[in-house]
């Protein structure tokens, strides 16, 4: 007698997660499968605020594309959408925005992690992200503080560097070009 294996789940779509009541808490779908975190803490907004205000006055100021913070949906497939803390699509990029969404890899995804999120944006995403084609990603850690930045070369994400405050360190990546911020801007009163 041979045993009927369990159903499986369906693979959740992006029209399903547009189904998610708004209900204050930050939802996604990684490979078919819903994901909740709950709103951010404080020191995580405040150094993404000062990441994205920084970024976003150097973008406006060179023309070089958009700077958006969460939320704001990207969909990278029919059951992969994210929404990631601060992103930048680039002029070459742009025609993936949509008034309600970003379809495709944005040039740079930046993630804040935080104790209960650290696997996931760590691995779970920079595994994603790397799969859509996302140019860069940084993982912004604020209890360590420190920047790990991965750049897709090759079809793959390589570590490239790893900015700390402890090192008086400068944030400058070709994503966008010519952008520079001191990180103990970015992590000091966090």
């Amino acid at each position: 007698m041979s045993k009927t294996p369990p159903a499986m789940p369906a693979l959740l779509t992006y029209e399903d997660y547009c189904q998610i009541p708004n209900d204050g808490n930050r939802y996604e779908v990684i490979d078919g499968v819903l994901y909740m975190s709950p709103s951010p803490k404080f020191k995580h907004q405040r150094i993404s605020i000062k990441i994205a205000a920084s970024l976003f006055t150097f973008v406006e100021e060179h023309n070089l594309g958009v700077v958006l913070e969460a939320p704001f949906d990207i969909i990278l497939s029919e059951t992969d959408v994210v929404v990631p803390d601060i992103l930048f699509i680039s002029n070459e990029r742009a025609s993936i925005i949509t008034e309600k969404n970003a379809q495709g890899a944005p040039d740079l995804l930046i993630e804040i992690v935080s104790e209960s999120n650290r696997r996931h944006d760590e691995i779970v995403k920079r595994k994603l992200y790397e799969k859509h084609g996302v140019l860069e990603y940084w993982v912004v850690d604020p209890v360590l503080e420190l920047i790990k930045v991965y750049r897709l070369e090759e079809g793959a994400f390589k570590k490239v560097t790893e900015w700390t405050a402890e090192s008086a360190d400068v944030i400058e990546s070709p994503l966008p070009p010519g952008f520079r911020l001191p990180l103990d801007q970015v992590f000091v009163n966090g």
